[in-house]
């Protein structure tokens, strides 16, 4: 996937349709979606993995790439996670003390609940910790990669299908069915080509302290690191 692309998965036109039309409501039941590395959190979680493994600056190249949308995702992810091959499975735990909540995510979340919406979050990280960030932020339902595991060290592989953007479209999709919630009184919000199909699906598309290709493709952005920023966009 290059940068083209990943900007044609919302069409101009989606994009004013988008813009133009009322925000979902707090005032109904809704469903946000968001992305975790660099959205919900302030680190990407495999960036942090390399530098346990020594490896970070050559990880951390690869996923400014795939965030730009300069090569595919599933690709790129596959390349970093061969780099933490031996890893040991405690260098999550490790990890995920390292990990910080983005300013104002809590409070997006209470709010939410508290007018009834669901949160949810599709991940390109990985369930040995998202996981625990999931049940840290009280979310209600998420999704992530899950790394394989040997007598208790990473191989450098994965175990099934990657999260890739289409998993974080169709997952947007299946969770407002699954709670009865319509498209209309949906929110997406990410910071990487990857989010860019749900950010465009979703009724309201927030690019969030973005890459540049998200900016120039999603109908909406906040460049503030304040997650709270998103309920500004919402009809009350």
């Amino acid at each position: 996937m290059d940068i083209n692309n990943a900007a044609n998965d919302i069409t101009d036109r989606g994009r004013e349709e988008q813009a133009a039309t009322i925000p979902p409501t707090l005032a109904e039941p809704g469903l946000l979606v968001m992305d975790v590395d660099s959205t919900l959190i302030n680190e990407e979680v495999i960036d942090e993995l390399g530098d346990v493994a020594g490896a970070g600056d050559r990880i951390a190249e690869v996923t400014k790439r795939a965030m730009n949308g300069e090569i595919d995702f599933a690709e790129a992810l596959r390349e970093r996670v061969a780099l933490l091959a031996g890893l040991p499975l405690e260098a999550c735990d490790e990890v995920y003390r390292r990990v910080t909540f983005t300013p104002g995510a809590h409070y997006l979340i209470d709010t939410l609940h508290a007018h009834g919406w669901k949160v949810g979050v599709v991940s390109g990280g990985f369930h040995e910790i998202v996981d625990r960030i999931a049940e840290d932020a009280g979310l209600d339902v998420w999704t992530a990669n899950r790394l394989e595991i040997v007598d208790g060290r990473l191989t450098g592989r994965l175990v099934g299908d990657v999260v890739t953007k289409d998993v974080k479209l169709a997952s947007l999709r299946r969770w407002a069915g699954e709670y009865g919630i319509p498209m209309g009184q949906t929110v997406a919000v990410g910071d990487g080509a990857n989010d860019l199909p749900m950010i465009g699906e979703a009724a309201l598309g927030i690019a969030f302290c973005a890459k540049q290709c998200v900016r120039d493709a999603a109908p909406h952005e906040i460049d503030e690191r304040n997650l709270g920023k998103v309920l500004d966009f919402l009809h009350k």
